[in-house]
């Protein structure tokens, strides 16, 4: 029997999230692309889901009031890009890549909405028995 949301939807969720998140980061590059000496941030995505899959076994609550262990957009460590062209005013934005980024998670993000839409209806429909 499904006792919780995340087996019910998995990593899907949480994606979602770290999607939204990252639409910030990317959207906040873009808006700094003129300002002098600003670094382009970004995270990588692959890692992050991917240490959602896996338990925290080196972290461990042996204790009811730790705090427990939890992977949120508060805690991602962004990276500095590595610049492709040098600017002479020191930033590190390349626009193009930086749109075409933020076009692939775009897409990225709608793809994970419609596959929870169709789980959500499959369920449903389960539920009304048809």
């Amino acid at each position: 029997m499904i006792s919780t949301i995340d087996s019910l939807f998995g990593v899907h969720e949480k994606g979602l999230i770290f999607r939204s998140k990252r639409a910030e980061v990317l959207a906040s590059n873009m808006a700094n692309a003129d300002t002098p000496g600003y670094k382009a941030r970004d995270f990588d995505f692959k890692s992050v889901l991917s240490q959602l899959g896996e338990p925290a076994s080196s972290i461990k609550r042996t204790h009811a009031n730790h705090v427990s262990f939890n992977h949120t957009p508060a805690s991602l460590d962004l990276a500095y890009r590595l610049p492709t062209s040098a600017s002479l005013d020191g930033n590190t934005v390349d626009v193009n890549a930086e749109q075409a980024r933020y076009a692939q998670n775009a897409l990225d993000y709608q793809t994970s909405v419609r596959f929870l839409n169709g789980k959500i209806s499959s369920y449903l429909s389960a539920l009304r028995g048809e």
